[in-house]
């Protein structure tokens, strides 16, 4: 039942503009007569038209398309048999079954925000945890490694992955291009375009942190960590063939599959693993474990399961929560903290400069970005802001800090404080052990048959459309992790027929004659 307002002729139900003013006629605009013209008075309107024409904010230059869902995080408060407050401090992981509200935004990497959930693309696996301390930001990917080591590298590569600038279409020249001159993006080229390279939707697929940070403990001694989700609802991936079936269907079925199974409550679940190294350089290895290209392999670096996540409401509005949903690598809480990491450290400046550029200065007093506790800061000012993060009792006049007359007051250490020894010259260097395609070939040995077929059809398919020195470069990198590997690549390129174009998505069948395909098949017409 709707309640009636007694002084005015409103209830709960009665549509109004921004100021608040009931709207009694949404139909027509104000005119001179029935035919008009129009008048410039029209406040509704204009209200209403100029908000439409700014209903879109500048969309993600990655992570665009996406789908997101509110949970829960439970803490098992153990590692393995030791209590989890042996290695870090943080709150959220402490007292067994505590937990802590969070949202997770998962997405596509590569392509715009309405594009198809079957393209052959890594996922974005990105978890904002509500934390007693403050908001922890676990951003990452369903895949455990990257492409690249050093962030430098980052805008290059995704302009070589994006659409050509000219023609406006993915092109797999462009792609090849980069990764046969970049040989450490080779393992990760290995699952892209084997069948781990389109999941088959949100829920069958893992999740990573891909970067190693670390863990902090109440006497500030730290250890490097790993992050990985692991689903409850088991893993399923996709083929090329399978993945275009898929796509002629429906082009959404990633999203509506999360969507649909919370509300009828076949609620989502991942375990939380961590891999613990000791902190150091760890010269015994044969990769620096700050290289995101590398796997800490299981035999060596064992996953502990530390909690579980459950996702249990979808969103009520999606802009309000998915699209203006941010989150950056450096939002961290008390206990953990980062590592040397090349590209954590990239990131954790780029992810927080894009929401400030997508969604504003003050984006962090929308509420699905704002921490759920007390906020108190002498920031101030910026588009959108709608108040001041005041604490109770506080001098409103005293906007800085350090004051004596009321102001915000510095919190007190109570744990020890990390403080690592760092040393060395400031040089431009790549790390020394890169051993690029080692464990690619791990990777190539440990798939299943069918995916071992499905990775090289799908490479010699792509690859025989690019420049011969392309293709060279990338058959020395296979044989080079793998001598079948390499053999097999090399053979499919020697038979395969390259007449057709390289202007399409990673792996696509065929899709470079749909053009012709269109005008073939299409129905005359008259012009009416």
């Amino acid at each position: 039942m709707t309640k009636q307002h007694d002084s005015t002729n409103e209830h709960d139900m009665t549509l109004t503009n921004r100021q608040g003013h009931p709207i009694t006629n949404n139909q027509n605009i104000r005119t001179v007569s029935n035919r008009g013209p129009a008048t410039l008075e029209n406040y509704d309107f204009i209200e209403k038209i100029s908000h439409f024409d700014r209903e879109r904010v500048p969309e993600r230059v990655v992570h665009a398309r996406g789908a997101g869902a509110h949970g829960y995080f439970e803490t098992y408060g153990v590692v393995g048999d030791e209590p989890i407050s042996k290695y870090t401090r943080a709150k959220v992981f402490q007292d067994k079954g505590k937990q802590t509200p969070v949202f997770v935004r998962f997405s596509t990497v590569i392509h715009g925000g309405h594009s198809p959930e079957t393209l052959r693309d890594p996922r974005g696996f990105a978890v904002k945890f509500y934390t007693e301390d403050g908001n922890w930001d676990l951003v990452g990917n369903n895949l455990k490694i990257f492409f690249i080591r050093d962030a430098m590298k980052f805008p290059d590569m995704i302009h070589a992955f994006k659409p050509d600038p000219i023609t406006n279409i993915q092109d797999v020249e462009r792609f090849f291009d980069f990764c046969a001159s970049s040989p450490e993006t080779f393992h990760m080229v290995t699952f892209v375009y084997s069948p781990w390279g389109i999941p088959a939707n949100y829920r069958m697929m893992q999740g990573s942190g891909v970067n190693t940070y670390k863990w902090v403990n109440s006497e500030g001694k730290a250890v490097l960590v790993k992050y990985h989700w692991e689903p409850l609802q088991g893993i399923k991936n996709l083929t090329q063939k399978e993945a275009e079936e898929i796509q002629k269907k429906n082009f959404n079925h990633a999203t509506q599959d999360l969507y649909d199974a919370i509300k009828k409550g076949d609620y989502p679940e991942w375990e939380l693993n961590v891999q613990i190294m000791e902190d150091g350089p760890h010269p015994e290895l044969d990769f620096d474990p700050l290289d995101d290209t590398k796997l800490w392999t299981n035999d060596q670096f064992p996953w502990h399961p530390v909690g579980k996540m459950v996702l249990n409401k979808n969103p009520e509005d999606y802009f309000a929560e998915v699209e203006q949903a941010t989150f950056g690598t450096g939002v961290l809480v008390d206990g953990l903290d980062f590592s040397d990491d090349k590209m954590l450290q990239g990131r954790t400046f780029s992810y927080s400069d894009t929401q400030r550029h997508r969604v504003g200065a003050n984006y962090l007093q929308l509420p699905i970005n704002a921490p759920k506790k007390r906020v108190a800061t002498n920031q101030n000012g910026g588009q959108m802001m709608y108040k001041r993060d005041l604490a109770p009792g506080q001098n409103p006049h005293i906007n800085y800090e350090p004051s004596m007359l009321n102001g915000l007051k510095e919190a007190t250490q109570t744990a020890k404080e990390y403080t690592p020894l760092v040393e060395g010259n400031l040089v431009r260097e790549s790390i020394d052990r890169q051993s690029n395609t080692k464990q690619a070939g791990e990777t190539y040995r440990n798939f299943e048959q069918w995916e071992r077929d499905e990775l090289l059809k799908n490479l010699i398919r792509d690859l025989s459309v690019c420049n011969i020195a392309i293709q060279e470069a990338m058959i020395a990198l296979a044989e080079e992790a793998d001598e079948e590997y390499g053999r097999l690549l090399k053979e499919g390129l020697q038979k395969a027929r390259n007449d057709s174009s390289s202007s399409k998505p990673l792996g696509n069948i065929d899709g470079d004659k749909a053009p012709k395909e269109a005008v073939d098949k299409g129905h005359g017409a008259e012009p009416y």
